[in-house]
């Protein structure tokens, strides 16, 4: 399956490589399988190593840590010489703190090595760093789940991402055959996510949602139950992260979802869970929406700290969590989780271009779902999920605000009518 993920590391490799690549994202997003894959098709030869299973070659880097040592050291444990050219893979890097910080001696070295580093939990190491981390010595990129585009990709339907993109930009409707289409594949992807393993069952089972093998999203969450028992401080700090975790559908099935630490646990507050939530958003397994107080450039210099909203990374976690079904997220159906399922949905695929995602609420009856900081506006966004007020408070912030046009997200065809670009959620990807 195709990632776009590639042209990072083709970019990175085009203009030498010069600083030491480390890859962050959530367990099983495909971070290993992306590397490697990028490197048999690069390069003649690569050296894989992974730091947690591999304990002799972790403590390779409990001495010197001059690049000329480390190299030798290697070259004696796997009995063959490595050319300073030679691609290095380290993957778990998390494993070795003396090994995140030996990039900095590799990345100032002259000879130009090529190093990629991945980590299932590499956010909290960085995070909670007890040494010297490699300050502006380290290329940092994070590797989300395969979004909606990557999805079409795996199921052979170029095709028609090319007409999605070309009705996107021409603001022209899908013929309705094409359009349904589309929106059969974007139900479909909001029970598989874009957990690549999840997208190869349905792949496998001839792209038949129900019979999807649920156990993987599953074992998937048991997997990132187990890591917040592997690296944290103490047991109460796994009780809590865990907690904060499974609290997630709860505070998004509110009509205002605004995160409340009482939803976690009845009479707490930011002082008990703030560091689980912290632990959380490090590991990319959350997305942290911030609301802004005032929607002017820049965004990140209004926001409001103790005002935001949480997502779970994968929006197939999150319908895995809630327990729903494929006719749950249909148009006509009514449950409470629907509509945080599908805003999800959406700040899943504007993150991979826009990492700070924001919502602007200054009251009650007014809610921006979100805000895009195109370069040179700020865009409201309206994310059509079912919830009261929207329409009202999107007419209401363009009277006031005057943006110069606003954006719908719905289950409605392309469009653009007096400034408000209707978006099918299906195109959420090519904005």
């Amino acid at each position: 399956m195709f990632r776009k993920f590639q042209n990072t590391l083709e970019k990175w490799d085009q203009t030498g490589a010069r600083k030491p690549m480390m890859v962050i994202g959530a367990r099983q997003t495909g971070k290993t399988w992306t590397i490697r894959n990028f490197c048999e098709n690069h390069y003649q030869d690569y050296i894989y190593l992974n730091l947690e299973e591999q304990a002799d070659i972790r403590s390779l880097f409990d001495g010197n840590l001059d690049p000329d040592t480390i190299l030798r050291g290697l070259e004696q444990m796997l009995g063959r010489k490595i050319a300073p050219d030679t691609p290095l893979v380290m993957d778990e890097i998390q494993s070795s703190e003396r090994a995140i910080t030996a990039l900095k001696y590799f990345c100032e070295d002259q000879r130009h090595f090529r190093i990629i580093c991945a980590g299932s939990l590499l956010g909290v190491k960085i995070h909670r760093f007890q040494s010297s981390f490699p300050v502006g010595k380290v290329q940092i990129e994070n590797l989300y789940p395969m979004d909606f585009e990557e999805f079409l990709l795996a199921c052979g339907e170029d095709i028609l991402i090319d007409g999605i993109q070309t009705s996107f930009t021409n603001h022209t409707p899908l013929p309705d055959g094409v359009h349904n289409k589309a929106l059969r594949l974007y139900h479909d992807y909001l029970i598989t996510g874009g957990m690549p393993e999840v997208i190869c069952s349905y792949l496998e089972q001839d792209r038949d949602v129900f019979a999807v093998d649920g156990r993987i999203l599953s074992s998937l969450q048991l997997a990132y139950l187990a890591d917040m028992t592997k690296y944290v401080t103490s047991p109460q700090e796994s009780v809590k992260i865990t907690e904060t975790y499974r609290s997630v559908p709860r505070q998004l099935a509110k009509d205002n979802p605004k995160f409340k630490y009482n939803e976690i646990r009845q009479g707490v507050g930011k002082r008990d869970f703030w560091g689980a939530l912290d632990w959380l958003n490090a590991s990319g397994l959350i997305i942290k929406v911030d609301n802004v107080e005032l929607p002017v450039p820049p965004l990140r210099g209004y926001d409001n700290p103790d005002s935001f909203k949480i997502y779970l990374s994968d929006v197939g976690l999150l319908t895995n969590l809630c327990g729903l079904r494929y006719r749950d997220l249909l148009p006509d159906s009514h449950n409470i989780y629907k509509g945080g399922v599908i805003e999800n949905y959406v700040y899943q695929q504007i993150q991979i271009r826009h990492p700070e995602l924001y919502y602007f609420k200054p009251s009650e009856s007014m809610e921006i779902d979100m805000l895009i900081d195109d370069g040179s506006d700020i865009i409201p966004v309206e994310i059509k999920a079912g919830r009261h007020r929207r329409s009202t408070s999107l007419r209401n912030y363009r009277e006031k605000y005057k943006p110069p046009y606003a954006i719908r997200f719905s289950e409605m065809n392309f469009g653009l009518a007096d400034g408000l670009l209707s978006v099918p959620l299906y195109a959420a990807f090519c904005v």
